[in-house]
């Protein structure tokens, strides 16, 4: 990949921008688990998890496809016809799912999250999911426009926000003598989203906005696979998410044991893990336009050298970061978390480090040559794969089993973009 010439163009730039912003938030939120675990601890934090996978199953049908279309309709038309129509086709789904998460919040935290505690959550976190859409929305605007300033500053605000709002209800709990519940963790993502939603709005020069049958109509249409296949993907996760507590009570634990440990793996050990893919985030970034351009220009060569450094850089950042989990993981649990078994998870993610690193800059790299459905198939795969350790091994050998089911899905999912890259590259050959 030829840099210097990358400076020149404003997708480096944007790049670098949201590298810098993502790596300030990824921290952020970091520090932010750090003081989760040792303010509402594990039990609390587990809670506190079980609702993220609902409300990222309802972003995904309200959000999923439809901002991806609006950065690719800005920039066809000169006024702001494709942000009002996706606006209006956000809203109104995200209208309708926070009617159903607060009015039916009791039977889906009792039926399919299992957890009735998870009731108030429930309805504290349906409130932000309009103030959600509005921001990813407009963020899809500026993404159209090549204006990544804005949705990556946003981004830091948003987690600005959260944070602070969660110490000050932290604080004004503690000077009451009173303790620090999930609850109120929930309400500092509400905050979090109306900041972002207001910030968005606040940079934005409104002029009016035409609505139009036959734009909703072609947003619809590009939206709907990309919104249906994000849709699997997120009620597969959610439901692997879902069913780890259940499988651990079947395993032997009580009830809090469950909550405490999925709080620790979910809540303490992977943000530790995912904090590195910040890095190989952007790299994705830069990875599907350049591929595309190549791919266009049929340039073959600069396809190959692409994918090897690609996989070079990947192995190394990864093989490095599994060196350093596995020499310090045991410390970081202690120090960061006060969870021994913090770090005890920690150690054993770590070998997954190359592996994460490889499939998701591999994506990137088919989305390129545009073959997103073997993505999405890949991601089904690896899915499949962890329901089936969650449902029928970890009952009988406990949650080890389920860790080394992601560092295999990982690998399979490695090992198959590797090799449809290296199928596609003889068959262009062959032409």
């Amino acid at each position: 990949m030829n840099i210097s010439k990358w400076k020149s163009h404003p997708l480096f730039t944007g790049t670098i921008i949201l590298t810098a912003t993502g790596l300030a938030s990824r921290i952020i939120g970091f520090l932010y688990r750090i003081f989760l675990s040792h303010t509402i601890g594990a039990t609390g934090l587990g809670i506190y998890q079980l609702v993220f996978p609902i409300l990222a199953l309802c972003l995904a049908l309200c959000t999923g496809g439809i901002q991806t279309a609006i950065s690719k309709f800005t920039a066809t038309y000169d006024d702001l016809t494709p942000l009002g129509c996706g606006l209006c086709i956000c809203i109104t789904l995200a209208g309708g799912c926070t009617f159903v998460l607060y009015r039916y919040a009791p039977w889906l935290a009792t039926h399919v999250i299992c957890e009735p505690a998870c009731t108030p959550l429930l309805r504290i976190i349906s409130l932000s999911l309009p103030f959600a859409c509005l921001h990813a929305c407009f963020n899809g605007y500026y993404y159209g426009k090549n204006k990544t300033g804005i949705p990556a500053l946003s981004q830091l605000f948003e987690q600005v926000i959260r944070v602070f709002s969660v110490y000050l209800f932290y604080l004004i709990r503690t000077e009451n003598g009173a303790e620090m519940t999930p609850a109120l963790a929930m309400w500092g993502t509400v905050c979090g989203e109306v900041a972002a939603a207001l910030f968005c709005l606040s940079t934005f020069h409104f002029r009016r906005m035409h609505l139009s049958a036959s734009v909703t109509k072609r947003l619809i249409c590009f939206a709907a696979p990309l919104t249906g296949s994000r849709v699997t993907l997120n009620l597969f996760a959610s439901a692997e998410a879902i069913l780890i507590p259940s499988a651990l009570t079947a395993f032997g634990c009580s009830r809090s044991d469950a909550l405490s440990v999925f709080g620790t793996l979910t809540g303490m050990a992977m943000p530790v893990i995912m904090l590195p893919t910040v890095l190989t985030g952007s790299l994705s970034v830069l990875l599907l336009p350049a591929i595309s351009e190549a791919a266009v220009k049929n340039d073959r060569k600069k396809i190959t050298q692409t994918i090897r450094r690609t996989v070079e850089l990947c192995v190394i950042l990864g093989l490095c970061c599994t060196l350093v989990f596995l020499l310090l993981g045991h410390w970081i649990g202690s120090l960061l978390f006060g969870s021994a078994l913090a770090g005890s998870y920690i150690v054993s993610l770590g070998f997954m480090c190359p592996f994460l690193f490889l499939s998701g800059t591999l994506s990137s790299i088919l989305h390129g040559l545009d073959l997103p459905l073997y993505t999405f198939l890949l991601n089904l795969l690896g899915c499949g794969l962890r329901l089936f350790a969650i449902y029928f091994l970890v009952p009988k050998f406990g949650l080890y089993v389920y860790l080394w089911s992601m560092l295999l899905s990982q690998l399979a999912q490695s090992a198959a973009y590797l090799w449809l890259l290296i199928r596609i590259g003889r068959r262009s050959r062959q032409k």
